[in-house]
């Protein structure tokens, strides 16, 4: 294997959350690439993500702060580790003090799915949290869910322009909404 590239990897749940935590530990490694997401950690569907995956190549190593960094599903975390390491990238956790290559460890294994049932086991219990909290506010009338995207007027403007024939991307753009917005309002 080919001496490549150290290639960071930050994630936080939240465009409020600050990286610098993550930031800080990753600096100390010398890195020559960071990506960055600020997205839940639920799946592998992050811009990021997939952008250092486009970008790493045999040889490299992505580093990740922490297992749960990476991803908060057991399947998705084996996976993904699995799958980098079959194309010869080292994937080191700096937090658990852990690098997995492409060579068989049962001890690694077991570790990985360890770790890696810990952050979804947290991510379920921080949800479950979540969803006492929310039924407790709605309760005493603090809760009134989100604010909608658009008013009654605009959805009557935004079906109005539809049933015109003006294109639903330009009315998505139109009201700073995204399309799926657009078509769960329009019924779509």
């Amino acid at each position: 294997m080919t001496k490549g590239q150290l290639v960071g990897y930050v994630r936080v749940s939240s465009e409020a959350q600050n990286t610098a935590r993550q930031t800080e530990a990753l600096n100390a490694m010398n890195l020559d690439k960071v990506f960055t997401d600020k997205a839940s950690g639920k799946d592998t569907d992050r811009p990021q993500l997939k952008a250092a995956f486009a970008h790493l190549r045999e040889g490299d190593t992505f580093v990740i702060y922490s297992m749960d960094r990476l991803s908060r599903s057991l399947s998705d975390l084996i996976t993904t580790v699995k799958s980098l390491t079959s194309q010869g990238v080292r994937v080191q956790f700096i937090k658990e003090a852990l690098t997995f290559t492409n060579e068989e460890s049962p001890m690694a294994n077991l570790l990985l799915g360890l770790m890696g049932s810990l952050a979804e086991w947290e991510r379920a219990v921080i949800k479950e949290r979540q969803m006492a909290g929310i039924a407790i506010a709605k309760e005493s009338g603090v809760y009134k869910g989100r604010k909608k995207a658009l008013s009654d007027k605009e959805v009557e403007e935004a079906r109005s322009l539809a049933a015109s024939g003006v294109k639903k991307s330009h009315i998505a753009e139109r009201f700073g909404i995204s399309r799926q917005t657009l078509y769960k309002y329009l019924g779509v």
